[in-house]
């Protein structure tokens, strides 16, 4: 066959031609700002502001237009949803000037701009690419893949600027000049560009790099590093691109390779991109680092020293870095403005998280000028004097200190074209592209335009898929070239005009344009004008041919002349020979392909978009080519798909019904036959009257009712037909049995949709054919087993002679028996041996699916679904090809991190690893599904909590998916949580003051405390923004002025009250608002106002009647401004603008956003925070502020020993400076959160120098002047807690601490003795002794005593170590307990109990063992009414021990069973609190001291709290409302303080927070608990106010909050809770109704949601608790999903009106009473609703149709009672196969298959139930 006649006859038809204009070019004209930044652009700034109006302007704008033309440029790419499928649009990335436009849209939907982007300096190149950022940058995400931002990139000429979708922008700076960006998988990839003379440098040395990558906007850019071969470069070695005569002509990412072009040589070279190994990173930094070679002497500074050379006090105008072209040198202040001016204010808080230099602020100009080469260009510098190259860069050798950068991508060699004698010196390939063949060979094409050459090179994956093998080069000629990759085939624009389609190397045939008309005959007599170009203003809706060129009357002069139909001319040679360059118009180039859409550039400058035709829109046809496409050898498979094609697409092709009888006729041709012989496939009409359908048709009632007229038909009989025989020189002769089978396998393959039940009519027929013709006898008989009527007609053979039968190919595979899905599956299920069951990978996947499904869960062969190939299967290849298998099974891994019990489990999924989901299982056919479904409907009952979502899918469960799907979302707000959370508040709440409780969630709360309004209660208990009632009676002596002045007085003793509210505010709030971003957070105002009754008149304290302490509220408005900060949810998104937005503008206020700032780092949002902002808050010397600071940060960084923390925290601490360190005044407040914070940030390191250190500090002496004197207390005690934090836990262990004495020395600063000397370097400090304060060399064990205790009990904590707890115990006799303050008994006990923390028994007895004796025998017992006398004891002394240690004892057991809700424990706790109240009205308080009787009650009534943390009990409720009454006599601050926080932990966060027993949470409750309340509201002297709030680290999110998935509303739940086993009690289990706060997890094993109402759900905890952990942290949704004809528990409180539905189901004998209106009790599903209402419902007349609809009713009332309603459709289908088999109607043997595939499934089945 020669080129010659093939050109005659294929001709391809492209689809529809439309006129392309860019989008962008439109909009950019109405773009605003355009005009104005183009003109800002053109002119020197002086001459912009100075010229006079009009004449600077018109200057301007010719200048616009000149520019205007060139400029423009674009490119297109398949559409990205944001899901990331790809979808059938393009994108276009437009830009001209200084604007960049992305617009959407396609044919078939109008384009619309998505964004647009205008810039300050010319746009260099715009580019799409995707940077993914590592994990170890990114906390937020969980899961381990990495983070993609798709991003687009602007190139302008000193930077380049990142725009993300998620609305991120960054800009990088460049050091260089940028020849081109390229986008790779990595990051970006940038050329330098190199100029001349960077070649001859006088000082011999490396030269500079050429190349870069950039991995992310915030990391550096580094240079690339090559890897080449032995070879051009001599031995293979590792070094930096440097050679400046390589430029890259292409980059892909997936292969990610990258071809460059050697300007030298003249050779293209193809290079593999990745990531640096490290030892290349060493090898590289070593190289540069060597000295010594002559050509090295400056190499260890050279590059570095480039790289790196910071600009030397130049003014920023004239860095070297921007190297701009001498034409913009004056005007370089307007146009490069955004180096210098514009931050990054978005993304300046990434900068910091990514790379931890605190040097790196918001844009440092270190790191823009890292390498800066264009020192040695000549830059046009305003002030250097020479120009000469080496004046610049010899001031750069002098920073040979800096650390070299480290590259991060690597090139490796992989192909280098092979030298060619004759070799043109700019042969640098114009475009590059990838393409694949049809038969997936891949191509790398590169265009060499200067010799009209395509060259092709065909590469491959090596075996085990390292690398990349390339073969041979093949030239095409061309002009132009695009890839077309949907359809796997190249574009190629010949040099004489012709558009012809390739596949990989094949020519297929010439594409036919239609709407551009094939040139007459009559052209070589008059030539034609040339043609105008493109008029602008034609609209689009003129005819197309308008602007493609004039034509002549009676000339009909075709626009793209070459593109002829040649097979219409009689000899086509005289027309290529003649030019065509002169006539009209011609292709002159091809660009822009996507998917299968391309653009011809016309001559005349127009553009037209085409599209080329797809291989196969009917899926039969697809399967078909696809099938014999994997069976043929490769070149015979590339030949018949190109006849395919051509015969598809040929001008006027096909319509969508004849394609298959099309391909029939192309197949046969190809096997020899002679089609126009063949009935059946000659005449559809004749082939239509002998089908069996017809013959059904006549048959039918209706025409004979119609009388119609049997047609006749001119049948050909069998002896009156001469006999065919076959072509044995065609292309598929020999490989006809081979494509037999392959169609025989489609057959059994379709047989398995039950929606291609025409397709596989039609395949049979040509099946029949071909088995006569090979006379393969148990074929036809399967076939006509199958199909009887349709095989029974068709009678016609071929014959084909023996002779050649010998040269026809049978393969190994083919089998004599037929193989068939179904017989495989009955023999399986009757459990007899079958053979394996062959398939076509790729093919046949359905059956393979099904196969294996069925030796899984049938024949119980876990290993069937394995990786190896299955011994079930027989896989089929072409003889030739080596198997491929690896490649295919990595698909079908089977992962087993999933919890598998069983075969059901195991089968389910699999089948969703593989990818099958519902919708495949409904076109199964029923006896096929039958045993999949029973495996679904097993799992359904009790599934794993911890499938993936498509499992949950699967298997119909739609809580558990939905669970699986938000389980996936990065922590943000879950879709429930955000309805559940804000509620509008309602109208009236609106209006009042905000009390800054409004965004609690109502709806669950009202379902956890359902039966009364105490959450209302605690709100008005807590709130504090409105005035209080001050109710006094006048008596009549008292005058007016006095009665104010009592008012007044009482108002004061009631603002006490009102000033300790929001720290239990906090408590009860906490974590309950998103707050809107856009918006400041709104602080509720303290209101220490009152009003007096009965007038309403206000009393106010700043009258001047009476003394009011000076900055009484400075702490108050503290603790309200972190109420209002921790109201904010962790999850949350939160930025550090929006911080700094918060800040108040009136200084008043500066004590509220000190605590809000405390807030956010107790919630970890101040980590977000730039270092920036920390400094200038704390700059500002603001007490609060830095006290609130240095706390949250800490709070933030708990535990992670972070360097700029310490760094931050050791300035305020002097004994962490050096001793020399020059004294700073820090108030002693901010030391002390100093001190805490080092503490929080080194929590249980064990860090040997803070702790010793810190060891220190406890015993601080008081300093010679006046520092250190005042509230010594409080800062020995934070010292002591925190040694405590930084040893937690640790006990005997320490490491390397032996020689400190830990113990001993706490010991020593608990009981009193001599002070040791004091080591270390601070000693000199302390010679001499304080001029305040006498105190001798022993130690003040009132200052150090409670540090130490609580040091001790937090390094032993829960150890049970005997000898330190023995220590602790209180002294038993009178001299001794002379010695210790009784206050400090009570933290001896605590102490003493949290050593032994097993031994906490929660009884009085235990409460009362802690007492020593002589206590016990002589003490006033606490109900005691008159006092024992007695001379030689202190009565008093003992009273107040006796109190202080039941007290300490109480407090113990509140952290042993702190938020567990222990019953045992509260009683305990109930009954002393109970006797503390009564021991207060006792006439024995006096003795033991008003005082110190309420401090004890107040640390029982909080023990109480943190037991029933959570749990909003009524009876501590109602404790706690008893003491927020009492608000006179001894009740002071520090009481009402105590008492709110227990409020506070009672409703700790609305219900939804519950307390932790871990040790960092017990430290963190130490600090907040302890039990020492300060006196007024700014007494600090103790304790530090602020660490009150540090609860919060011990808060941990336990509510489980049912959800029904259908109504997407909290419910209510029956949970089962099983505990493990412990030394204390057996495994458990209680039943808890959900909504509830679920026990600590580490104590349970599993949760299970009980039925009957809803579908059960286990939570297995033994396995990790990560699971449940991440469903508590996101608002503790639980998905649940209610059982059919079960009512909710709000709805049906006791299961009565669930009754009705039980006793429907138990009643089957007469389900014909089941009327179809009671289904919506069952079921919500809209499908069956409506079903019933069409066929269940009764109608007037029924007649016969009453047996069918009692049928449809009951097989509706089986499926929904037993939900399974998915199996409605399988029991019609069987009901409708039975009626045609009573009928006698079978046409077809399809459905006999299925029920005998039923029957088979359940034989075994009920032979088991006996």
């Amino acid at each position: 066959m020669s080129n010659n006649y093939e050109e005659r006859v294929t001709m391809i038809a492209a689809g529809d031609l439309q006129e392309f204009v860019p989008f962008g070019r439109d909009h950019c004209k109405h773009h605003p700002n355009a005009l104005n930044l183009q003109l800002r652009q053109l002119q020197p700034a002086s001459e912009l502001w100075s010229s006079d109006g009009a004449a600077g302007l018109v200057g301007s704008l010719q200048e616009v237009t000149i520019h205007e033309k060139q400029k423009e440029s674009w490119l297109l790419r398949r559409g990205v949803s944001d899901v990331g499928e790809e979808v059938e649009y393009d994108e276009e990335l437009y830009v001209a000037g200084n604007m960049v436009i992305w617009s959407k849209g396609s044919k078939s939907q109008a384009s619309a701009v998505y964004k647009a982007f205008t810039v300050d300096s010319p746009v260099l190149q715009a580019l799409w690419c995707d940077f993914t950022v590592p994990q170890e940058k990114s906390e937020k995400v969980n899961n381990g893949d990495e983070v993609v931002e798709k991003c687009i990139c602007i190139l302008q000429s000193s930077c380049i600027n990142v725009h993300s979708v998620e609305g991120k922008d960054y800009i990088a700076s460049l050091p260089f000049q940028v020849a081109n960006v390229w986008p790779t998988k990595y990051g970006l990839l940038f050329e330098r560009s190199s100029t001349s003379h960077e070649v001859p440098l006088s000082p011999p040395r490396e030269p500079l790099p050429t190349m870069f990558s950039m991995l992310h906007p915030l990391d550096e850019i580094t240079p690339l590093v090559c890897k080449s071969g032995a070879g051009v470069f001599g031995s293979a070695r590792v070094q930096y691109v440097a050679d400046y005569t390589l430029r890259i002509v292409f980059l892909n990412e997936e292969p990610s390779i990258v071809m460059t072009y050697d300007t030298v040589q003249s050779l293209h070279a193809v290079w593999a991109l990745r990531r640096v190994k490290p030892e290349e990173q060493s090898t590289v930094l070593k190289f540069s680092e060597q000295v010594g070679t002559p050509q090295h002497v400056a190499t260890s500074s050279s590059l570095t020293a480039h790289l790196r050379s910071l600009s030397k006090g130049d003014s920023p105008m004239a860095s070297p870095f921007q190297n701009y072209s001498s034409l913009h040198s004056q005007s370089r202040s307007v146009s490069s403005p955004s180096v210098h001016s514009r931050s990054p204010s978005i993304s300046n808080m990434a900068a910091l998280s990514r790379s931890h230099s605190p040097a790196l602020g918001v844009q440092s100009f270190s790191g823009v000028q890292r390498f800066n080469f264009s020192s040695n260009t000549q830059s046009p510098r305003r002030h250097s004097v020479s120009h000469s190259p080496n004046s610049a860069s010899s001031d750069s050798f002098l920073a040979p200190e800096t650390e070299p950068i480290v590259p991060e991508l690597c090139i490796d060699h992989l192909w280098t074209e092979t030298i060619m004698t004759m070799r043109e010196k700019n042969s640098q390939a114009s475009k590059v592209f990838i393409t694949t063949d049809l038969c997936g060979q891949k191509f790398l094409c590169f265009l060499v335009e200067s010799q009209l050459q395509l060259r092709c090179v065909k590469f491959q994956e090596s075996n085990d898929k390292s690398q990349l093998i390339f073969g041979s080069v093949t030239n095409i000629q061309a002009k132009d070239a695009a890839p077309v990759e949907s359809i796997d085939t190249l574009l190629v624009l010949e040099g004489n005009g012709n558009l012809v389609l390739y596949s990989g190397v094949v020519r297929v045939g010439k594409v036919f344009i239609p709407g551009l008309p094939a040139p007459s005959l009559t052209m070589s007599n008059q030539m034609p004008r040339p043609s105008t170009p493109l008029d602008s203003l034609n609209t689009p809706s003129k005819p197309l041919n308008k602007h493609l060129g004039p034509l002549e009357e009676g000339v009909l002069l075709s626009p793209v002349p070459e593109l002829r139909d040649s097979s219409k001319l009689p000899d086509s040679s005289y027309i290529d020979d003649c030019t065509f360059q002169q006539l009209g118009t011609f292709i002159h180039a091809v660009r822009d392909p996507v998917h299968n859409r391309v653009t011809l550039e016309l001559s005349n400058s127009s553009m037209v978009r085409i599209t080329i035709p797809e291989i196969a829109t009917s899926e039969l046809v697809k399967r078909c080519l696809q099938g014999i496409k994997s069976i043929l050898p490769k070149e015979i498979a590339v030949q018949m798909l190109v006849k395919w094609y051509n015969a598809y697409n040929a001008p006027g092709g096909p319509s969508y019904h004849s394609e298959w009888s099309l391909f029939v006729t192309c197949l046969m041709n190809m096997m020899g036959y002679n089609t126009d012989r063949l009935t059946w496939t000659r005449n559809d009409w004749e082939y239509l009257l002998n089908s069996d359908y017809h013959r059904n048709l006549e048959s039918h009632p209706l025409s004979r009712a119609l009388r119609l007229d049997p047609l006749e038909t001119s049948f050909p009989k069998d002896d009156f037909s001469p006999s065919l025989s076959l072509d044995s020189s065609t292309l598929l002769f020999t490989h006809i049995p081979a494509i037999f089978f392959v169609l025989h396998l489609i057959y059994e393959e379709l047989k398995l949709n039950s929606l291609m039940g025409e397709g596989i009519r039609s395949l049979v027929v040509l099946l029949v054919q071909l088995a006569r013709d090979l006379k393969l006898e148990a074929y036809i008989d399967y076939y006509y087993r199958e199909y009887p009527a349709l095989v029974k007609t068709s009678r016609q053979t071929c014959i084909i002679d023996q002779a050649q039968t010998g040269f026809m190919h049978h393969p190994s595979f083919f089998s004599a028996e037929p193989p068939s899905i179904f017989q495989w599956l009955s023999s399986c299920l009757k459990g007899e041996g079958a053979q394996p069951y062959p398939y076509l990978p790729g093919v046949c996947e359905r059956s393979k699916l099904v196969v294996l499904s069925v030796a899984l869960y049938i024949l119980g062969d876990e290993s069937a679904v394995s990786n190896e190939a299955s011994h079930y299967l027989f896989r089929i290849t072409s003889g030739q090809r080596k198997q491929q298998t690896e490649q295919d099974d990595n698909r079908y891994s089977f992962r087993h991190s999933t919890s598998v019990s069983n075969l059901a489990e195991k089968l389910v999924i699999w089948m969703t690893s593989v990818g099958f989901t519902l919708r495949d299982l409904e076109s199964l056919p029923f006896g096929v599904a039958l045993p999949i479904r029973d495996a679904v409907y097993h799992c359904r009952e009790q599934p794993a909590s911890d499938w993936p979502e498509a499992v949950c899918l699967l298997i119909g469960r739609q809580d558990l998916s939905k669970q699986a799907c938000e389980g996936n979302l990065a922590k943000g707000k879950s879709s429930v949580a955000q309805g559940l959370s804000s509620d509008v508040p309602s109208g009236a709440e609106a209006e009042e003051d905000d009390d800054g409780m409004n965004d609690m969630n109502q709806e669950v709360m009202s379902l956890i405390w359902s039966e009364d309004l105490r959450v209302q209660e605690v709100r008005r208990l807590l709130q504090s923004a409105h005035p209080v009632r001050v109710s006094v009676v006048q008596m009549p002596e008292v005058s007016d002025h006095e009665y104010i002045e009592e008012k007044e007085n009482r108002l004061l003793q009631l603002c006490q009250r009102t000033m300790a509210l929001p720290l239990g505010r906090g408590m009860f709030t906490l974590f309950s608002y998103h707050p809107v971003p856009t918006e400041p957070l709104p602080i509720p105002k303290l209101n220490l106002t009152g009003r007096a009754p009965p007038r309403n008149t206000t009393v106010d304290l700043n009258s001047g009647n009476i003394d009011v302490p000076p900055n009484m509220a400075c702490w108050a408005s503290f603790h309200n401004g972190v109420a209002a900060g921790l109201k904010i949810a962790p999850a949350s998104q939160i930025d550090s603008a929006w911080i700094v937005y918060n800040k108040p503008k009136n200084a008043e206020l500066a004590n509220e956003y000190a605590g809000f700032l405390m807030a956010l780092g107790l919630n970890g949002h101040l980590t977000k925070l730039a270092t920036l902002n920390i400094h200038d808050y704390l700059t500002k010397g603001h007490e609060m502020t830095s006290i609130g600071l240095l706390l949250g940060v800490s709070a933030a960084k708990l535990g992670t020993m972070d360097m700029a923390i310490t760094r931050l925290l050791s300035i305020h601490i002097p004994a962490l400076l050096p001793p020399t360190s020059t004294e700073l005044d820090v108030p002693h407040n901010v030391q002390v959160a100093a001190v805490i914070g080092i503490g929080l940030v080194y929590q249980g390191t064990a860090h040997r120098h803070t702790a010793e250190v810190l060891l220190a500090e406890i015993g601080r002496p008081p300093g010679p002047e006046m520092e250190y004197c005042t509230d010594r207390e409080s800062y020995s005690l934070a010292a002591g807690l925190a040694l405590g934090m930084v040893c937690l836990g640790h006990g005997s262990n320490l490491i390397g601490m032996s020689d400190l004495n830990v113990p001993e020395q706490l010991y020593q600063y608990m009981v009193g003795g001599h002070k040791r000397f004091q080591a270390g370097m601070h000693r000199e400090k302390h010679k001499s002794p304080s001029y305040q304060i006498k105190e001798g060399d022993t130690i003040n064990v009132d200052v150090t005593c409670p540090g130490a205790t609580l040091a001790l009990a937090m390094i032993y904590l829960k150890t049970n170590n005997r000898s330190i707890a023995d220590w602790l115990r209180a002294p038993d006799t009178m001299y001794l307990l002379d010695f210790v303050k009784p206050e400090f008994l009570l933290l001896r006990t605590l102490a003493r109990c949290l050593i032994l923390w097993d031994d906490i028994l929660p009884n009085s007895k235990w409460v009362d063992s802690n007492v020593p004796q002589i206590i016990r025998e002589n003490s006033i017992s606490l109900h005691a009414t008159e006092l024992p006398s007695s001379e030689d004891l202190n009565l008093e002394t003992l009273a107040q021990a006796h109190v202080y240690i039941i007290a300490g004892a109480c407090l113990s057991l509140g952290f042993r069973f702190a938020g567990s809700e222990n019953l045992a424990a509260f009683n305990c706790l109930f009954k002393f609190a109970k006797d503390f109240m009564k021991c207060l009205s006792a006439p024995t308080a006096s003795v033991t001291g008003h005082y110190n009787l309420e401090t004890c009650l107040s640390v029982v009534l909080l023990s109480l709290a943190m037991v029933m943390a959570g749990s909003g009990n009524l009876k501590v409720l109602q404790l706690c409302r008893f003491m927020h009454k009492k608000t006179g006599g001894e009740m002071n601050y520090g009481f009402h303080l105590a008492h709110h926080m227990a409020l506070g932990l009672l409703f700790l966060g609305g219900g939804r927070y519950s307390l932790s027993t871990s040790d960092s949470s017990i430290a963190a409750l130490l600090c907040a608990l302890y039990p020492h309340f300060p006196i007024h509201s700014s007494d600090n002297r103790y304790h530090l106010q602020a660490l009150r709030h540090l609860y919060v680290l011990a808060a941990e999110p336990r509510l489980l909050v049912p959800v029904d998935v259908d109504t997407n509303t909290p419910c209510y739940t029956l949970l089962e809770v099983t505990y493990k086993g412990t030394q204390w009690y057996e495994e458990t289990t209680e039943e808890l109704m959900a909504p509830t706060l679920l026990p600590e997890l580490h104590l349970l094993k599993q949760i299970r949601v009980k039925g009957p109402r809803y579908w059960e759900l286990l939570i297995d905890l033994s396995k990790g608790t990560h699971q449940l952990k991440s469903i508590l942290s996101k608002d503790g949704i639980l998905y649940v999903k209610l059982r059919a004809g079960q009512l909710s528990y709000k709805e049906d409180p006791m299961g009565w009106r669930s009754l009705l539905a039980q006793a429907v189901t138990h009643r089957n004998s007469e389900t014909r009473a089941f009327k179809p209106e009671t289904i919506s009790a069952f079921t919500s599903d809209p499908a069956l609703l409506s079903f019933a209402d069409y066929f269940c419902k009764p109608a007037v007349n029924m007649g016969q149709k009453q047996e069918i609809l009692d049928l449809f009713s009951s097989i509706l009332y089986e499926c929904v009672t037993r939900e399974n309603p998915e199996m409605l459709p399988a029991y019609i289908a069987i009901d409708q196969a039975v009626r045609i088999l009573e009928r006698k109607e079978m046409s077809e043997t399809f459905e006999l298959w299925q029920i005998k595939l039923v029957l088979e499934f359940l034989a075994p089945e009920a032979t088991r139930r006996g």
